[in-house]
């Protein structure tokens, strides 16, 4: 009897989780509702956990679900093993999100997938040396079954490029390794030449399952995970990490049809297809090329000077008291965000000086560009730590035609997604990304640390406009200073 409900239990929790994890994607499709939808992702990854749990109850309490050649050692090594797993990985989960500040977020999420994709090498290397131990074929010495063998080559393939394209990634967003695109000549041919022996290798391997070509898949795809990365440029990392999340489901829901586990060929298709379409509009947001990506080709040369003959390099700089007494005086501010607020942390004092000018009657409104930061929705997420109201945020589109009537327009640290010469300069490695038009502000107060380059390593013209104010200095600093200057006034 009770064997039975286990086995109905099993059945029934991955069904169950597949619904939350559901629920969890439509609630973060709205920031109004995303604290919902992490609550159902959490639950969801909760009870899934419940399901390794109740194999290992069976395996070593009630000896089931064994396979007859595996011995009792075996199954209490593998309860052993998972339930080290699980408190391992749970409490080194725990102890970094208790300590990861959220400007590292995007390194975070980053170092995440390539450990999915690591997880489905793994799993891949660990079904053909012994796929008897998974009760998922007859007997070891029998070749696995083509779909199987099918699902294993493309799950480890996917899962080796986002091992090796995510720890480029990372590295990059860290500053390990150089923004700047890796470009040389004959870089697609090579690209196309790995993947083309990928691609044959898995043909032959589904058919003749040796282990010098299971070999040959995994780490071609780890030189092809590096290949498709690094030419990528520092300004185009959102676009990347949104497409390997994309990626980390698909190895994921890959691996899952070789285990016949519903809940990762669920989750990882969900995954992949989400990560995909915030992929899409991600590149429609930089006016980029979702193909390139995917290929590789999305880097561009940067330059760190733009000296136009028609720029003017007149700089006015002001300080938080000059500042305030030009935002007092206003009837409309538009704040911009960027990584330069997340670096300071100044997403807290943002929301103080905000309540301060509602208070005096000011509206306040926040402008959010889809790739500001270094991962999508990065600055939705910092103005959700400082419970900034959903309301008080619009997007790029809904905003842009604002700031012509706008009074002040208030940029912190966001340097590359207010750039002009996307518009202007053909030459600039960010032509023809859509920016945020705060140049047709009445005032622009732009609060940096420096007049250097943004993250594309790009100058930007908005500083030597005449209606540009530059305030210098960390956000954070700069804006408890305007507050201050307010409250004295």
């Amino acid at each position: 009897m009770l064997i039975d409900t286990l086995k109905y239990i099993s059945q029934l929790l991955p069904v169950l989780a597949s619904v939350f994890f559901i629920l969890s994607l439509r609630g973060l499709s709205s920031a109004a509702t995303s604290r919902k939808g992490n609550i159902f992702g959490m639950l969801g990854i909760s009870i899934s956990i419940l399901v390794p749990l109740c194999y290992c109850f069976c395996v070593l309490f009630l000896r089931q679900i064994i396979p007859n050649n595996i011995n009792d050692f075996y199954g209490s090594l593998f309860f052993g093993l998972t339930i080290a797993a699980l408190s391992f990985g749970g409490g080194i989960g725990y102890d970094i999100a208790k300590k990861i500040n959220m400007t590292a977020l995007p390194q975070l999420v980053a170092a995440f997938h390539s450990l999915v994709g690591l997880s489905a090498v793994f799993i891949a290397c660990a079904i053909f040396s012994a796929p008897n131990l998974f009760a998922l074929f007859n007997t070891s010495d029998q070749p696995i079954p083509l779909s199987n063998a099918i699902e294993m080559a493309i799950g480890a393939a996917i899962g080796a490029i986002t091992f090796t394209g995510s720890i480029v990634a990372f590295g990059k967003l860290q500053g390990f390794i150089s923004g700047k695109p890796l470009k040389y000549k004959g870089q697609h041919k090579l690209n196309f030449l790995v993947a083309l022996l990928i691609i044959i290798s898995s043909i032959i391997f589904v058919n003749k399952q040796t282990a010098i070509l299971f070999a040959i898949i995994i780490f071609a795809s780890f030189a092809l995970g590096y290949l498709l990365i690094m030419p990528i440029g520092g300004a185009d990392m959102p676009v990347i990490v949104s497409m390997l999340n994309s990626y980390s489901g698909w190895a994921a829901a890959g691996i899952g049809f070789t285990l016949d586990n519903n809940v990762l060929i669920i989750v990882g298709a969900l995954v992949g297809t989400s990560g995909a379409i915030l992929s899409n509009i991600m590149c429609k947001g930089m006016n980029r090329s979702l193909k390139n990506v995917i290929l590789g080709g999305m880097g561009v040369e940067t330059s760190l000077t733009n000296d136009s003959g028609n720029i003017q390099r007149n700089v006015k700089i002001c300080s938080p008291e000059d500042a305030a007494f030009i935002i007092k005086n206003a009837e409309s501010i538009i704040l911009i965000p960027g990584y330069g607020m997340a670096v300071s942390q100044a997403q807290h004092a943002i929301k103080e000086l905000s309540e301060l000018l509602k208070n005096e009657k000011i509206s306040i409104k926040y402008a959010i560009h889809p790739v500001a930061g270094r991962m999508p929705g990065h600055m939705n997420v910092l103005l959700a730590e400082a419970n900034i109201p959903y309301e008080d945020a619009f997007e790029m589109d809904e905003i842009n035609h604002e700031f012509g009537s706008c009074d002040v327009a208030i940029v912190i640290g966001a340097n590359d997604i207010t750039n002009p010469a996307a518009k202007t300069d053909p030459a600039s490695p960010i032509y023809g990304m859509p920016v945020l038009e705060v140049e047709r502000a009445k005032t622009v107060l732009f609060i940096k640390r420096s007049l250097g380059s943004g993250y594309a390593g790009v100058d930007n013209p908005l500083f030597y406009q005449g209606n540009t104010m530059m305030v210098l200095g960390d956000a954070k600093k700069v804006v408890e200073g305007l507050i201050k200057a307010l409250k004295e006034n």
